[in-house]
């Protein structure tokens, strides 16, 4: 069902699994999105891929700095290694702007859970108090994303923020990609999420699956 508000979405890491699938079915839903990247040229290569995919046009590859000024919110779903230079690079043309933190720092192969402070909060402590951090989408497999876009997926997504009208909006990003949201807490709470993101991780590996994910159960989802 297309979005009843449209976004323009920046994703800042656009040309990975978790950021072009989420591409894929935010453009589905009738969301415009920008691939971000340091060279614009490797966004536009991205874009233009994804579009073929698509059958359509919907999906722009520009500069990191570019995307970030362009669109109403931004998704970060980079390697751990370039989490720092990557908010460098948006922190002033987000400013007054959410953006998603899906960051799960995790050490191969033995797979520990992360200490904190959570990634979320550290993206919070760089770009300053005028960007509005939200961590989600740290434990959903992007290869169930990428399944049927049209149909939702079946895993939830744990939403972190200081402000839950913040996490409303982005719980509302995460029905829109056929998923369902749940609020769970500060950017204190995020460190959870990414030791879940661990164990998720040594699972699939352990069963040989792509797919493995997290529901929750008892309480029910608001549409």
């Amino acid at each position: 069902m297309p979005t009843a508000n449209p976004q323009t979405i920046a994703i800042f890491g656009g040309t990975g699994q978790l950021g072009s699938a989420l591409a894929l079915r935010w453009v589905y839903a009738g969301h415009r999105v920008l691939l971000g990247s340091r060279t614009a040229d490797k966004a536009q290569a991205a874009a233009v891929e994804l579009n073929a995919e698509l059958g359509g046009a919907a999906i722009e590859g520009l500069s990191n700095l570019e995307a970030a000024a362009a669109a109403d919110i931004g998704l970060l779903a980079v390697e751990q290694s370039a989490h720092a230079a990557a908010l460098e690079a948006v922190r002033e043309p987000l400013a007054g702007k959410i953006l998603i933190d899906a960051t799960a720092r995790l050490s191969f192969p033995d797979l520990p859970p992360p200490v904190a402070p959570a990634a979320a909060q550290i993206a919070q402590q760089i770009v300053g108090q005028a960007v509005r951090v939200v961590a989600a989408f740290q434990t959903v497999p992007a290869a169930g994303l990428r399944k049927d876009i049209g149909q939702p997926v079946d895993s939830d997504v744990l939403v972190c923020a200081a402000n839950p009208a913040d996490a409303e909006t982005v719980i509302t990003l995460a029905g829109d990609a056929g998923l369902r949201g749940y609020y769970v807490g500060g950017l204190d709470k995020a460190i959870v999420v990414e030791g879940l993101t661990s164990l998720l991780v040594a699972m699939n590996k352990h069963y040989k699956s792509r797919h493995g994910a997290f529901r929750v159960a008892g309480i029910k989802a608001r549409p």
